[in-house]
Order: C-alpha cells, then sequence, then structure tokens
C-alpha cells in the first residue's frame, strides 16, 4: 500500500517505516539525532544493526531502488532504529 507520511520511531526498538513490500524509497531523517536503516527480505525486524546504515538529522534518499540502498540482499521492507525518538519522512509507492 502507498504511503506519504511522517514515522516516529520508537527508541531502542526496529520501527518499520514501510507498510508493503517496495521496490523504490524516499525518507529523510526530520530530527535532530541520527537513526540506523536497515533491509529487510521480509516483515520481520532486522536482528542487529549489521548491515544498517546511518542517517544523521536532514540526511535520507530520493526515490532510490531498494537494490541499490540494500545491493547485498533482496530488500523489500526498511526499518529504523533510532536512541532517541526521531521523525523520519517516508513516500512510498
Amino acid at each position: 500500500m502507498a504511503q506519504n507520511t511522517t514515522i516516529t520511531a520508537t527508541p531502542d526498538t526496529w520501527t518499520e517505516l514501510t507498510n508493503s513490500n517496495v521496490t523504490k524509497i524516499t525518507f529523510q531523517n526530520g530530527s535532530a539525532y541520527h537513526g540506523l536503516i536497515s533491509g529487510t527480505t521480509g516483515t520481520t525486524a532486522p536482528a542487529s544493526t549489521s548491515g544498517a546504515i546511518r542517517y544523521n538529522p536532514g540526511q535520507g534518499e530520493r526515490n532510490v531502488a531498494m537494490a541499490d540502498l540494500f545491493p547485498g540482499i533482496t530488500a523489500v521492507r526498511v526499518w529504523v532504529l533510532a536512541e532517541k525518538p526521531i521523525d523520519i519522512m517516508v513516500s512510498h509507492a
């Protein structure tokens, strides 16, 4: 299901940014703290931060293909992990 919204990540818990399988995604960290972004091949949250990408305040991606963002896996879902609550703008078809 397509979405264009802002999601608040719960501290110390993987928060899913996607609400369906996606092939491209746009997101931006709109908070004052960094977040770790990770992709998964299914609906289960990542088991660790291995392979996660750090996004600092104001950083993000614009209409990036999942294959370009996570070339080592066939990722279809995107998750964020943060130490403090952060707002992530997310948009995908």
